[in-house]
C-alpha cells in the first residue's frame, strides 16, 4: 500500500511537471506536503530538503555568481570575445563556445547566458552574422559546460548529497572533470561545425541598431495634443478610460516642457499637455476624432530616434523575457493588470520572428516571448527581483562595482582551492565566500535574497523527499527489481545506455533536478543486484540530466535564447537531437574508462 501511494504522488507530480499545471516549485513543495500528510515521511523529513547541504550550497552558489555579475567581471571577458573572437562564423562559435563554458564550469549558468546574450548579439551586428547562428550554441556551451565540476550546476550537487544519503560518500569537486571536459571539447566540436548547416539563417532583433528598428516602434509611438475643444480636459486618464476603451497607452504626459511619466492614472489633463502614445494608426484616428485631439507630426522625433523620445533620466526602455517556468504564461496584460502590478508598460511583444503590435492587452503570454516594456528606471530594476521574468541586459556598466571584479574572481578561486585541497567542505568554503562578497563590497546584504533562485531552491527542498520517500516505502527496490528482470539478459554497458537515455527523455519533460531525484537511487539498485560499479550508473545519469538539448523548456537558458534568436521549437530539435546522441554514445564509454564498471 505504501508502495502503490508513493508511486502515485509520483506520478501525479510528474504529470503536473510535463503539463505544467503548476509551477515546477509549487508542484514539489505540493509532493512534500503529501507525502507527509499520508504518513510516508514524518515532518522532519519533509522539510529537510530545506536544510540539505545542496540546497544550502546551490544558494550559496546563486550569490556567488550574483558577485561576479554585480562586479563586472564576465564584462570584462565579453570585451575580449569581442576583440578576440574571430573573423569566420566557425571560428566565433568556437571561441564563444569555449569562453562561456570555462565559465559556467564554476558561476551558474543563468546568470551568464543572461549577461552574454546581449554581449553576443552586439558581436551578431558587428560582424554581420545572424544571431541565430550562435544564441543556441551559447545556451548549449554553458549546458555542456556546467557538467564539468561539481559546482557548475545544481544538478551534480544534488547527485553528490543522493550518494552520500545512499552510502556511497560525496563527489569531490573535480570528481566529474575527465569526462565532463572530454564531453565539453566533443560538444564544441559539433556546435563549431554543425552550426552552419543546421541553424536556421534568421536575425529577428540584429537587423538595426535600435529598439525602435527592431520593433518599428516609429510607426506605433505618437504624440497627440489636447486641443481647447477636447472632452478630456479637467479628466484624468483613469475617469475617461481611454486606454480602456482604445488599444493605446499613455507613456508619458508632456507639459509645457515639463515630462510627467508613470503613473499617470490620476493625472488631471490641461488643453496643450501632449500625450505620448503607443497605438495602431487606425486606434490613434480614432481616439483624435472621438476626444478632441490633434496628432503632431513625427518630426517631433529627433532623427527618427523613438527610443531617446521615450528614454531619460528617470524613464528606461528594456527587454524582458518570459521564462518557462513563469506564472505569466497563458495569461494576458490585460488580466494581469501588468501596467499597474509593474508601474510599466508593453510596448511591443516580440515572439520568434514575428513582433506584436496590436490588442496587446489581450494576447496570451508564452514562455520565451519578449516584452519591451517602457517605465521608471526603477520599475525596470523591479523586474531583476522577480522569478517570473528576466531583464536581458543592454550592456549598461552603469552601477556595476567594477573596481572589486579582481576581488570577486579571488573570492571564488578561493572557494574553488578550498574545497579541492579539502580545507573544508564545498558547504562551508562556499558560505564563507558568500560572506566574504558583502564584507568586500562586492555585494550589498540587501542583493543576497535578489541573488538567490528561489524557485530553484524550493524545488530541491520539496523533492529530496520525495527520494526518502521512495526509498523508505520500497518503491526504488521495487521499480529497480523490474528493471533488473530485464538487465541481467544485457552487458554493464547497454545498462548505462538504458539509464543515460530515459534519464534524457525525463530531463526534457521534468527537469534535471527531478531526474537525478528519481532516477539515482533506482540505478544504485540495478548497479548493486548487477554487480555493476554503482558510482559508473551514478555519473552516468548526473550527466544524462544535464543533456537538456532538443526542446526550448528542457532547460532555462534554452528558453532564454529562444526569443531573441528568432527559433521555433523544431529548431532545437534539428540542431540537440544529434548532439543528445552523440553524448549519450561517448558517456557510457567515458564513464567505463575513467571509472570503471
Amino acid at each position: 500500500m505504501s508502495i502503490a501511494l508513493t508511486l502515485c504522488i509520483l506520478i501525479l507530480a510528474l504529470i503536473s511537471f510535463a503539463l505544467e499545471w503548476f509551477p515546477v516549485d509549487f508542484t514539489a513543495l505540493l509532493v512534500a506536503i503529501l507525502l507527509m500528510v499520508f504518513g510516508i515521511v514524518t515532518p522532519e523529513e519533509g522539510v529537510s530538503g530545506f536544510s540539505n547541504p545542496a540546497t544550502i550550497t546551490v544558494m550559496a552558489m546563486f550569490i556567488l555568481s550574483a558577485g561576479i555579475s554585480r562586479t563586472g567581471a564576465i564584462q570584462i571577458v565579453g570585451d575580449w570575445l569581442l576583440k578576440w573572437g574571430g573573423n569566420t562564423s566557425q571560428q566565433q562559435t568556437f571561441v564563444m563556445s569555449g569562453f562561456v563554458g570555462s565559465i559556467t564550469a564554476v558561476i551558474n549558468n543563468t546568470a551568464v547566458v543572461a549577461i552574454f546574450l546581449p554581449i553576443i548579439e552586439e558581436w551578431c551586428k558587428t560582424q554581420k552574422i545572424p544571431v541565430s547562428r550562435m544564441l543556441m550554441p551559447l545556451s548549449f556551451a554553458t549546458i555542456l559546460g556546467g557538467t564539468i565540476t561539481l559546482i557548475g550546476t545544481s544538478t551534480n550537487l544534488l547527485a553528490s548529497s543522493i550518494s552520500e544519503q545512499l552510502g556511497y560518500g560525496t563527489f569531490s569537486l573535480f570528481q566529474f572533470t575527465e569526462a565532463g571536459i572530454i564531453k565539453f571539447g566533443i560538444g564544441i566540436i559539433y556546435l563549431t561545425f554543425a552550426s552552419s548547416w543546421l541553424l536556421p539563417n534568421r536575425n529577428p532583433t540584429n537587423n538595426g541598431n535600435s529598439y525602435e528598428q527592431s520593433y518599428q516602434l516609429k510607426d506605433y509611438v505618437s504624440e497627440l495634443v489636447i486641443s481647447p475643444r477636447s472632452n478630456l480636459i479637467k479628466q484624468t486618464l483613469r475617469s475617461s478610460e481611454i486606454q480602456r476603451k482604445f488599444d493605446i497607452d499613455v507613456l508619458e504626459i508632456i507639459r509645457d516642457g515639463i515630462h510627467f511619466s508613470q503613473p499617470l492614472a490620476d493625472k488631471v489633463l490641461k488643453a496643450g499637455d501632449i500625450l505620448l502614445v503607443r497605438g495602431t494608426k487606425e486606434e490613434i484616428l480614432k481616439i483624435r476624432d472621438e476626444k478632441g485631439l490633434d496628432i503632431l507630426p513625427a518630426i517631433k522625433f529627433k532623427d527618427d530616434n523613438v527610443a531617446s523620445q521615450l528614454t531619460d533620466n528617470e524613464e528606461g526602455i528594456a527587454e524582458i523575457l518570459i521564462l518557462s517556468n513563469s506564472r505569466l504564461v497563458g495569461s494576458n496584460l490585460k488580466d494581469l493588470r501588468f501596467r499597474q502590478r509593474y508601474n510599466a508598460t508593453v510596448l511591443a511583444i516580440r515572439r520568434g520572428e514575428e513582433v506584436l503590435r496590436d490588442r496587446l492587452g489581450q494576447v496570451p503570454l508564452r514562455f520565451g516571448d519578449l516584452l519591451l516594456v517602457q517605465g521608471p528606471r526603477e520599475s525596470l530594476s523591479g523586474f531583476q527581483t522577480t522569478r517570473e521574468l528576466l531583464v536581458i541586459e543592454q550592456g549598461n556598466r552603469e552601477g556595476l562595482r567594477l573596481e572589486k571584479a579582481s576581488i570577486a574572481v579571488a573570492i571564488v578561486f578561493g572557494v574553488i582551492i578550498s574545497a579541492a585541497l579539502d580545507l573544508m567542505p564545498i558547504l562551508v568554503s562556499a558560505l564563507v565566500g558568500v560572506v566574504l562578497m558583502v564584507l568586500t563590497g562586492c555585494l550589498k546584504p540587501g542583493e543576497i535574497y535578489g541573488a538567490i533562485r528561489w524557485d530553484v531552491i524550493f524545488l530541491l527542498a520539496g523533492l529530496i523527499p520525495m527520494g526518502i520517500a521512495m526509498e523508505k516505502s520500497g518503491a526504488t527496490t521495487w521499480l529497480a527489481d523490474k528493471i533488473i528482470i530485464v538487465g541481467n539478459n544485457f552487458s554493464g554497458f547497454w545498462v548505462l545506455i538504458f539509464f543515460y537515455f530515459v534519464t534524457t527523455i525525463l530531463t526534457e519533460i521534468l527537469s534535471n533536478n527531478a531526474s537525478v531525484i528519481l532516477m539515482i537511487p533506482i540505478a544504485v539498485k540495478v548497479a548493486e543486484a548487477l554487480t555493476i560499479n554503482p558510482f559508473a550508473i551514478m555519473f552516468t545519469v548526473t550527466f544524462a540530466a544535464s543533456n537538456s538539448f532538443m526542446t526550448p523548456i528542457g532547460y532555462q537558458t534554452n528558453t532564454m535564447v529562444y526569443s531573441p534568436g528568432g527559433y521555433r521549437f523544431r529548431d532545437f530539435t534539428r540542431f540537440g537531437a544529434p548532439l543528445s546522441l552523440i553524448q549519450g554514445i561517448i558517456t557510457p564509454f567515458l564513464v567505463i574508462w575513467l571509472y570503471g564498471l
